[in-house]
């Protein structure tokens, strides 16, 4: 993870995540997952109820990935393998099914 503005930065190893799929719209899908991280990449310690939410097309495409801590928007980012595992994620079969659900009628 990047803290915005720091020039160092650590690569998270992701190794489970919690999904709660729910529709936002006629256009989106969001996808909140809390996170656990391998026990030798463990998150900054200034990171306090750290969550992801994937934005996602009914199709179940990842469009965005936001980092939230409590709820709000936080000042660390993702990096581009951080990304890679979260979107792999949500390329599974299990994802994928659990996004065209929460869609609906919607998908065509």
């Amino acid at each position: 993870m990047i803290r915005y503005a720091d020039e160092k930065w650590d690569e998270l190893r992701f190794v489970n995540f919690r999904p709660e799929v729910d529709k936002r719209d006629g256009q989106w899908i969001d996808v909140a997952l809390e996170v656990e991280t391998d026990s030798n990449t463990p998150l900054p310690e200034d990171i306090i109820e750290f969550s992801i939410v994937i934005v996602c097309t009914h199709k179940g495409h990842p469009i965005q990935a936001v980092t939230l801590e409590q709820g709000c928007d936080s000042e660390y980012q993702l990096t581009a393998a951080e990304k890679e595992q979260i979107f792999a994620y949500i390329a599974t079969e299990e994802m994928q099914r659990a996004i065209v659900a929460a869609a609906g009628e919607d998908v065509k």
